[in-house]
């Protein structure tokens, strides 16, 4: 439901009430915390400024939410006026000779690289999932399976547009106002809100990649596939088992990636279609993904996820399939594979615990994880093994290391006792000098966060609350949380 546009001179007065008929309730996408709130769908950036001065005129807060993508609570506010961004989502200007795009906030991962492609361009860092938007993206600073080195999305923006909870509309240049944008970027959304952000994408010459899977046959062979294969590689994602015990935990399957140089691809004007990279909508030819979600949830347990893990490793170690091509999409975009496959993890959801480790400790560290969830008898049902590098971004997550994202089924019986798992692993990662990420969270408490980032850097983000929103009016379940 759009705000309507307003004029300066017939505002809404002082406590005033928000209609009624906006209050939705909405979720985290892993579907495990969820809140009632007040949604407006602005536009037009007028009309972004007026749902900010409905807020201030009722009361409310404000929470900003792009494409709801965050597994926790960090696009919702109980109760607060919830600005969802998804339709201010127009392609402001696009230079396909230098490879630069203008783009308003609700513009979607999916909606830039099929705008793109066809001129021979890739976002140059992506999530698993197409559907976030890029203010999304910009506000947690995403990485993606190539971090060790293109960095996070925020070192390849150039410049951006930002209103503040204050009212202030500001130009911010990587270069021109280099410590304002390192801390503005990752701010998750609440200091204020992109309006256009402008982006420097990918060359590439081909719409497909060079693949090759390893094998690895415990944790300590999969960080040895990764020290020796990351000089080679453009992309590098680990699958592990979290099920697997004694010997072979952290047994794993890693699948390398590399752009094709120009001219390896005989008929780029084909594979840089956008068609070429659309998932396909069956398996086998025949049979929809739209349902798959329903034959997978009988598997959705310890027993079922144990078996098929087991199946998946198997069957991936005796393949004679080790190097292949595959399109930018289908490597990039796993978590879109099968629609709605949150689904299958019924009512309660899931939730994903993601730790970033410093090389030197990772291993160690990761190792007491899978023993913890173990010992506890809660096991994560996916484990994603990636490599990262140090950035300049004020609230980062980043290290010179590591990262295992964990995702948990949750249910009635193990609500409690799975948040108590990840306040241990919580301590864990504290020790060995780890961080967090906000894009993924939902149990961490304010004590760790401040912790893991410091007082010094807590100090410095809230001189900038203060001066971009000294009302304090924007928040979120997760600030409340945090802050």
């Amino acid at each position: 439901m759009p705000l309507p546009t307003t004029s300066s001179s017939n505002l809404l007065p002082i406590g005033t009430i928000v209609p009624i008929d906006h209050l939705e309730s909405i979720e985290g996408w892993g579907g495990a915390v969820n809140s009632a709130a007040f949604v407006f769908r602005p536009s037009t950036v007028q009309q972004l400024k007026d749902a900010f001065a409905l807020a201030k005129r009722s009361g409310k807060k404000i929470t900003l939410r792009g494409a709801g993508r965050s597994y926790g609570d960090a696009s919702l506010g109980r109760e607060n006026i919830t600005i969802e961004l998804t339709r201010l989502n127009r392609i402001l200007d696009w230079d396909p000779v230098n490879g630069i795009i203008k783009c308003e906030p609700g513009v979607t991962i999916e909606q830039l690289w099929r705008y793109v492609i066809e001129d021979g361009y890739w976002p140059p860092v992506v999530s698993g999932t197409m559907y976030p938007t890029l203010g999304g993206v910009l506000a947690m600073n995403i990485h993606g399976k190539n971090n060790f080195k293109a960095g996070p999305i925020g070192e390849h923006v150039c410049a951006f547009d930002f209103l503040a909870a204050s009212g202030e509309e500001i130009h911010v240049g990587r270069e021109t106002d280099s410590e304002l944008f390192h801390s503005i970027v990752g701010s998750f959304g609440v200091l204020g809100c992109f309006t256009s952000i402008t982006l420097k994408l990918k060359k590439v010459y081909s719409g497909d990649l060079d693949i090759k899977v390893f094998i690895a046959e415990d944790l300590h062979e999969l960080f040895q596939i990764y020290e020796k294969q990351i000089p080679e590689s453009d992309y590098l994602v680990g699958w592990i088992d979290a099920f697997a015990t004694g010997k072979e935990l952290g047994r794993s399957i890693v699948h390398q990636a590399n752009y094709l140089k120009e001219g390896v691809d005989t008929t780029p004007a084909q594979t840089l279609r956008a068609q070429h990279q659309d998932l396909p909508d069956t398996i086998l030819g025949f049979f929809p993904k739209s349902i798959m979600w329903i034959f997978m949830r009988p598997f959705t347990n310890n027993f079922g996820v144990r078996l098929v893990n087991y199946a998946k490793f198997l069957s991936s170690k005796i393949s004679p399939k080790k190097q292949m091509r595959q399109a930018h999409a289908a490597f990039a975009f796993l978590l879109d594979y099968v629609p709605n496959w949150k689904k299958s993890y019924g009512k309660g959801g899931l939730i994903q615990f993601q730790s970033f480790i410093p090389k030197e400790s990772a291993e160690q560290t990761f190792r007491k994880q899978f023993e913890l969830c173990q010992h506890e008898g809660i096991v994560p049902y996916l484990a994603v093994f990636k490599r990262h590098r140090p950035d300049k971004f004020l609230m980062t997550h980043a290290v010179d290391g590591f990262s295992l994202a964990l995702d948990f089924k949750v249910t009635n019986n193990n609500r409690e006792g799975l948040w108590k798992l990840t306040e241990k692993l919580n301590q864990i990662v504290l020790e060995s000098g780890g961080r967090f990420y906000m894009a993924k969270d939902a149990t961490l408490t304010r004590e760790a966060f401040h912790k893991y980032l410091g007082e010094e850097t807590i100090a410095k983000f809230m001189e900038l609350k203060k001066r971009f929103d000294p009302e304090g009016i924007l928040e979120s379940e997760l600030s409340r949380r945090l802050l």
